[in-house]
């Protein structure tokens, strides 16, 4: 779980303002991690999620590439490979760059078009996000993704067929949902699916492979109200993201099984609380309006949560759930694909 640009003030912030209680709370290891990219000490999204998704350090607006643009075999497609299910759930376009470092190979966060049509080179079982019209209005190649989805024995709805909450889910079929046609809306602007997209994600993975599954699950827009030094914006979109978290806990405790990990890109904005804050009713102040080189907290929750204790590199945490996951690796080296996996 990430909650982009979401450093301690955030966390601070989103405590303090919910009368000091926040799932994150429950968590029983803590550790931070050093966020910066191969080329800059201040990261973006991009590459701080291909950190995570492939367990190297890469430059500034990559998409699932190494520093020298090579594809870098993601977590999410090697537990594909493997047999696990797969998903991802974000509040942002599902092509922006957190949930596309995991599936998609790309030399720029901005080539969404190419990011959409990477999905179809994959089986994810489900995602849910916004960015629509990089699937169906393409100015690329004029392709019809969502048409291509269905033809690969996807569910398909979108925002104009309902809420997620009404959606009738097909074990039998994969499932995408897209919530916006671009940018879903804020929470501060009535937005509302997360905590349960996350719930209902999990649940639907569980039973789609007995091997288990991997799902990534984005609170985006937390970086947004950072960028905008919108604070209320910025502290709902935390406590959505809690909420969330609170669901995949609860989710975890009943399975006893499941190996949670809550963390984030990078900080954005430089929040601090400051003086004349009280409970309830703080006062924050932003540095800038750009993301920052603040070390990063990570918390688990399961088995395998040991591993996450301690200050490391963001690229230790790929390599950390492999660890969980007891997937054989040489230590600091990219998996490889099994003989027939993708590359």
């Amino acid at each position: 779980m990430i909650g982009d640009g979401m450093g301690l003030g955030q966390i601070s912030a989103g405590m303090y303002s919910n009368n000091n209680r926040l799932n994150l709370e429950q968590f029983p290891v803590v550790g931070f991690h050093k966020s910066h990219s191969a080329s800059d000490l201040i990261t973006d999204s991009a590459a701080g999620a291909t950190a995570f998704a492939c367990g190297v350090k890469t430059y500034n607006n990559a998409i699932g590439l190494t520093a020298d643009t090579l594809p870098c075999y993601s977590i999410l497609e090697e537990a594909e490979d493997r047999g696990l299910a797969t998903g991802m759930v974000v509040t942002s376009q599902i092509t922006n760059a957190t949930p596309a470092a995991f599936i998609a190979h790309q030399p720029l966060r901005v080539m969404n078009e190419n990011i959409a049509a990477d999905f179809l080179e994959t089986d994810i079982d489900i995602f849910i996000g916004g960015g629509l019209s990089y699937f169906i209005d393409r100015s690329f190649d004029k392709r019809n993704l969502r048409k291509e989805l269905e033809d690969k024995d996807y569910l398909v709805y979108d925002y104009t067929q309902g809420s997620v909450h009404r959606v009738r889910m097909d074990l039998g079929k994969k499932f995408a949902f897209f919530t916006a046609e671009n940018l879903p809306s804020g929470v501060n602007l009535g937005r509302n699916y997360l905590p349960y997209a996350s719930q209902i994600a999990a649940q639907f993975l569980t039973q789609k492979s007995d091997e288990g599954f991997f799902l990534m699950i984005e609170g985006s827009q937390i970086d947004w109200a950072a960028h905008s030094n919108d604070a209320q914006w910025m502290i709902k979109e935390m406590l959505d993201f809690d909420r969330a978290i609170g669901q995949i806990l609860e989710f975890a405790k009943k399975r006893g099984d499941t190996l949670v990990i809550v963390t984030a890109d990078h900080e954005t904005g430089g929040v601090a609380i400051n003086d004349k804050s009280k409970m309830n009713r703080l006062r924050l102040d932003f540095t800038t309006n750009h993301h920052t080189a603040a070390m990063i907290p990570v918390f688990a929750y399961g088995p395998g949560a040991r591993l996450f204790s301690g200050i490391y590199e963001n690229t230790q945490i790929y390599h950390k759930m492999k660890e969980a996951l007891e997937w054989d690796e040489r230590a600091g080296v990219i998996s490889e694909p099994e003989e027939g996996g993708r590359n």
